[in-house]
């Protein structure tokens, strides 16, 4: 059993390091290409934080394990708007100046709640097809977004993030961006097969090892990047990158265990009602006063750790 914990933690590190250059190199070639640093910061950065969820989603579902696949997912979504956030903030409280709260949230909440209720219904081939049709649409209105706010915080904030000291090179990105993928696929193949094999061997429920060891491992991309931009003071990228990665998550992912072509088998109602429940909740703490305090970060904590019975 011990060479299979070994191996698990091993592609949470691969996935973790490969990933965040795949979101570096993505986004400096987006930059390079001329893209605005409002869809960068919305849309590319938000898939290159998604794509281990994707990722792992995928690999796991073609194994046949949607069970892992969707524990996983909704794990992650539930992770990504209390634990990174909750840790966010108590590191130093977010302020949040950006339309996101306007714009991006509602988007969020509508797709992770969207994802819940074709979950609790069963995700087939018309649930993953309603589930691309959203995240069409969702595309589409955040690009509009971006081009009626070219004076967004989350645009200098993206910037910063993606700061180098000289001018990004074709040469240089390229090959960083395809080695980042690479590597979140090794990564993925590594965490899924390993941990996997681990819940059988344990006698662990596969909502558990999904909803700790995968959920946590995927989301280190989000951590990592909403972590590099609190420290910058960029707490507008910070929120907007979760957030974004939600609804990619729920939409993207949600659709890909859909069409894998197995229905999973039920994780606990409650867990994924209680990830809409979440969504909504940081949402309207975020709206509140438009920050939020180291209180409410305790919360969204606390949230998060109420939650693991549900799954035990």
């Amino acid at each position: 059993m011990l060479p299979l914990v070994a191996l698990s933690v091993l592609g949470l590190v691969v996935l973790a390091l490969a990933a965040d250059h795949l979101v570096l190199g993505s986004g400096r070639l987006a930059e390079r290409l001329g893209l605005q640093p409002v869809v960068v910061g919305v849309v590319v950065i938000g898939f290159g934080t998604s794509a281990p969820e994707l990722v792992v989603t995928a690999t796991a579902s073609l194994r046949g394990r949607t069970d892992l696949a969707l524990a996983g997912l909704v794990g992650s979504n539930i992770v990504n708007v209390t634990l990174i956030l909750g840790v966010c903030g108590l590191a130093a409280a977010l302020a949040v100046r950006s339309s996101v709260l306007r714009r991006e949230a509602p988007l969020s909440v509508a797709a992770v709640t969207l994802f819940a209720i074709a979950a609790l219904s069963g995700l087939g081939f018309g649930a993953g097809a309603v589930l691309v049709v959203a995240l069409a649409g969702a595309l589409v209105l955040l690009l509009r977004f971006a081009r009626q706010a070219p004076g967004d915080p989350v645009a200098a904030e993206t910037a910063d993030y993606l700061e180098t000291s000289v001018r990004p090179r074709l040469a240089a990105e390229v090959p960083r961006t395809l080695l980042g993928l690479a590597g979140t696929l090794l990564g993925a193949q590594l965490l899924v097969a390993n941990a996997s094999e681990l819940a059988i061997q344990a006698g662990l429920s596969p909502d558990l090892v999904g909803f700790t060891l995968v959920a946590l491992g995927t989301s280190l991309p989000e951590l990592v990047t909403s972590l590099q931009a609190q420290r910058r003071g960029d707490s507008d990228l910070v929120v907007g990158n979760l957030l974004g990665s939600n609804l990619i998550n729920s939409l993207a992912g949600g659709a890909v265990i859909a069409f894998a072509g197995t229905a999973p088998p039920a994780l606990a109602p409650a867990v994924i009602a209680a990830m809409a429940g979440v969504s909504g909740l940081t949402w309207a703490l975020l709206a509140r006063g438009k920050r939020l305090s180291r209180r409410e970060s305790a919360l969204l904590l606390g949230v998060y750790v109420a939650l693991l019975p549900l799954v035990t």
